[in-house]
């Protein structure tokens, strides 16, 4: 009987060191959910659009939209979550285009029309290589940037923005750091000492000296509410928290009028 349960024992030792190192070796399949293929474009909602092809600082070659809006106040820099492309953010481009602002919308690399493979120092790369595209090529002025990212890319914008000094930065539905949301999801595994992505938004956004806006809802299932308090405290003056209603992907539609207003004011307090 004793030789029966040490035999069990080292069964299921084995069986979680095994997971263990399969979560090790494919995490990059849990943190990126890349599409190549499009579903639509901003021509489909009625919007001028120009395809743009820049480099990343490390020379990937990478694809975006450029979204001019008439009368634009500024541009928006959209920094997307971690699946998808970026046609399945037309919501977000639509959004910024009513709220008077250019938009330029990229794919890191692995997306959409991108080269390369992701990962996290590839994500920063890529950002930096769209303000660059930005400020560089297309002469936008830093002080008419708002920078924005939504979950993943939400870290992503704060990164840049803790990098660079745009007019505001908007953080929607984003964690502190990915080994912290990662353990909230798997409690019985060691994930911070697993983990080879970090996205430690608490350690960026207090390094951010613009205005903040954070968003959050209660109801995210994947991001705790708690995280986007979080981030919030930490951020330095001057910044503004509003709390999304609904799930992590549809909480815009459950508060768009609330929610545009918000970013409406954010956006009119930073660029007169």
């Amino acid at each position: 009987m004793i030789r029966a349960v040490l035999y069990f024992l080292a069964a299921v030792f084995c069986l979680y060191m095994v997971l263990l190192l399969c979560m090790y070796l494919l995490q990059s399949r849990l943190v990126y959910f890349p599409e190549k293929e499009f579903v639509a474009t901003p021509g489909e909602i009625g919007l001028d659009f120009e395809v743009v092809s820049f480099s990343a600082r490390d020379g990937t070659e990478l694809s975006g939209w450029l979204v001019p809006s008439p009368d634009a106040r500024g541009i928006a820099i959209l920094c997307n979550g971690n699946a998808g492309n970026i046609s399945h953010r037309l919501l977000s481009i639509k959004i910024f285009h009513q709220l008077n602002l250019d938009v330029f919308i990229f794919d890191y690399r692995g997306y959409g029309n991108s080269k390369g493979r992701p990962n996290e120092e590839g994500t920063w790369l890529d950002a930096e290589g769209a303000w660059d595209y930005v400020v560089k090529q297309r002469s936008y002025d830093p002080a008419s940037i708002v920078v924005f990212g939504e979950s993943l890319g939400g870290s992503i914008a704060a990164r840049l923005a803790s990098q660079h000094r745009p007019a505001g930065l908007i953080v929607q539905s984003t964690f502190t750091s990915l080994p912290d949301v990662a353990a909230g999801i798997y409690p019985l595994l060691p994930v911070r000492l697993l983990s080879k992505y970090k996205y430690n938004t608490a350690d960026y956004i207090q390094r951010v000296e613009c205005p903040i806006l954070v968003i959050h809802s209660r109801d995210d299932e994947i991001v705790p509410f708690s995280h986007g308090r979080t981030l919030y405290q930490l951020a330095g003056e001057p910044k503004e928290f509003f709390e999304l209603r609904g799930d992590h992907n549809a909480g815009v539609l459950t508060s768009m009028e609330t929610y545009t207003a918000c970013l409406d004011r954010f956006i009119r307090s930073c660029i007169p």
